[in-house]
């Protein structure tokens, strides 16, 4: 089989690299998996992130504040279920208020719009039940369904022509004169570009065309988050509220999601690739406790098991503390898409962009 584009990975980032091209080339996707966004996209928080945390400058900065309007213009056109709910981010202890500070005017310098303090007298009248010195309220955060978002770019990539190959893992990829030759277990296709989405294997991808990841800084370290849903106790008017952030993620936040149901997640721990995306109930009185630093009166007994995901961090973020995603061409014709952990939901459809623009004219 001949393609001008093989996308590897059927994630949100993927798919939406598929919808973007294939107006314009003949494009085929290929998953591992039997269905979309099964390790990654569908299992987080569903949040529309403003684009707070991020260096300015960088490609996660950028690409979430273009991805955040992006998103919302494509949910609007396409009836992918979403709500701009706002959120808050708290700095509980006056250790933590500096910081808070530092994070409000990181926002402003990388274009977030809508960001306010609120001091302690002003976040009591808003959430009684909320406890912290400071908060920064962030108007354009909201959620949205990762599903039916996942949906509707499959939808847009079919329609204009994109082929799927579900349960296909990747096992070579080789150069030659006409561009790539990818291989499956079962089939080989000729590809003139390809691009690498396969998230939590987008290093291993980039290994099998010869790449040193580790030289390159590519090596992924996958951390696993779990969820409960909060099914009783104290409450909150503001369906987002975050901590501060914490090593390996933004901490143990609090989320209601379009249905209606509370969450509380995620942890953040280092795990072996391939790990089980159960959740240990043994965790339910460490959530409280760290849900109840910020919304007294949250119990162990008030939580119980959701769901996991894992996310696929970049290996250097241990000795630097940040790693941005990775966007980048080598050897010709073959780009990855390489670290898109969070906020890569947020930012999927201004990667995609990037990724039609790079392609466009080959």
């Amino acid at each position: 089989m001949d393609v001008d584009v093989v996308v590897i990975g059927a994630g949100v980032v993927g798919l939406a690299c598929a919808a973007a091209l294939a107006p314009h080339h003949g494009v085929l996707v290929i998953e591992r998996h039997t269905r979309p966004g099964t390790e990654t996209s569908a299992r987080n928080s569903g949040v529309i992130h403003a684009g707070l945390y991020y260096p300015p400058g960088s490609l996660k900065a950028r690409a979430c504040v273009e991805g955040r309007r992006r998103l919302y213009e494509y949910a609007r056109a396409r009836g992918v279920a979403h709500r701009r709910t706002g959120k808050l981010v708290l700095a509980v202890d006056p250790s933590e208020e500096a910081a808070l500070g530092a994070l409000h005017a990181r926002g402003l310098e990388n274009g977030v719009e809508g960001l306010s303090l609120l001091d302690g007298r002003e976040l009591r009248a808003r959430e009684p039940n909320l406890r912290a010195r400071l908060a920064l309220h962030v108007a354009p955060s909201g959620i949205v369904d990762a599903h039916g978002l996942m949906a509707a770019l499959a939808a847009d990539a079919r329609t204009a022509g994109a082929l799927f190959a579900w349960g296909q893992p990747v096992v070579g990829l080789h150069a030659d004169a006409a561009g790539w030759r990818v291989e499956t277990a079962d089939a080989v296709v000729r590809a003139r570009l390809v691009v690498n989405a396969a998230g939590l294997h987008a290093d291993e991808v980039a290994s099998l065309a010869g790449l040193d990841v580790d030289a390159l800084g590519w090596r992924l370290d996958p951390w696993k988050g779990d969820y409960f849903v909060v099914a009783r106790g104290p409450s909150t008017t503001t369906p987002l509220v975050y901590p501060m952030p914490v090593v390996g993620g933004l901490g143990v936040h609090l989320t209601t999601d379009l249905g209606g149901a509370r969450l509380a997640g995620p942890d953040a721990e280092p795990c072996a690739r391939g790990a089980r995306l159960d959740v240990r109930e043994d965790k339910a009185a460490a959530f409280a406790a760290a849900v109840s630093r910020y919304l007294p009166g949250v119990r162990a007994d008030d939580l119980r098991p959701a769901y996991a995901g894992v996310r696929p961090k970049r290996m250097s973020a241990r000795s630097t503390g940040f790693a941005d995603f990775v966007l980048d061409e080598r050897p010709s014709g073959l780009v990855h898409l390489l670290g898109v952990e969070s906020p890569g939901l947020t930012a999927a459809l201004a990667l995609g962009a990037d990724v039609a623009a790079r392609c466009r004219g080959r």
